[in-house]
């Protein structure tokens, strides 16, 4: 199975930047303060996602086909995001653009829009397209961003990709992604298993394995062992089994 197929609260400290998200998500993204530079030493002058997003007229028009309520539009966006991503003119100090991926990684989640008691933009596609650029962006608030998809999101193909995006990145501390992974793959109905889930798992425990030189959690072996006896596909099942044998393997 190639990467493309998978298609795919963590509960501690609010970040600024996560902050930032909520303000925005609530109230519009004109009201939320981003602090640019929180983490230095000294007064430091906070900026708004406004000004931000003023220094560039390409980031300006990036951020209103985000906002945009059409789901083509939102599309466009992540058109544009990804050819930033591939051509190498993503920078990672570029916030706004980490601004945008983590709004529309919660497109119709965490942010929804309902018109007479109907959501609305419960775009799964968007949020899955999203999640998969936050993981080849790979910074420390990409991940964070990951976690809290990963626990939110009701819809298989997003976690499967927001997993899939935690390995990728492959940054573990404290065991918080393990963490998540497990207690997403609770959440799972052992009789009715989604298989590109079940395999976006079994991706992501190997590729955290990997970039660490193994993994210690009693968690992750139980997840690949929950896999490897569930009510899943042969070949999801035999990749618990060979994800199992390499971690056992692992010093």
């Amino acid at each position: 199975m190639s990467n493309q197929a998978i298609t795919a609260h963590a509960v501690g400290r609010i970040s600024l930047r996560a902050l930032a998200v909520v303000l925005a998500l609530c109230l519009g993204p004109a009201a939320a303060l981003y602090a640019q530079q929180a983490a230095s030493t000294g007064p430091q002058k906070e900026i708004t996602i406004e000004e931000l997003f003023l220094q560039s007229v390409e980031l300006q028009i990036l951020r209103e086909k985000a906002f945009s309520g059409d789901y083509e539009i939102k599309m466009s966006a992540l058109d544009d995001l990804e050819k930033k991503v591939n051509d190498g003119s993503y920078k990672g100090s570029d916030q706004q653009v980490e601004f945008v991926l983590e709004y529309l990684a919660m497109e119709g989640s965490a942010h929804t829009t309902r018109e007479a008691g109907r959501l609305v933009n419960n775009f799964p596609e968007v949020r899955r397209r999203a999640a998969n650029l936050l993981g080849r962006v790979g910074t420390p608030e990409a991940k964070e961003a990951l976690v809290r998809v990963l626990l939110i999101d009701e819809e298989p193909i997003v976690k499967a990709e927001a997993a899939y995006a935690l390995g990728v990145i492959g940054n573990n501390d404290n065991n918080e992604v393990v963490k998540a992974l497990a207690y997403t793959f609770s959440k799972e109905d052992p009789a009715k298993p989604d298989n590109n889930f079940g395999y976006a798992m079994c991706l992501a425990v190997e590729k955290l394995s990997t970039k660490a030189g193994g993994l210690k959690d009693p968690a992750a072996y139980q997840i690949l062992v929950k896999i490897a006896q569930g009510n899943y596909l042969r070949t999801v099942r035999t990749k618990a089994l060979q994800v199992l044998d390499t971690l056992k393997s692992s010093k």
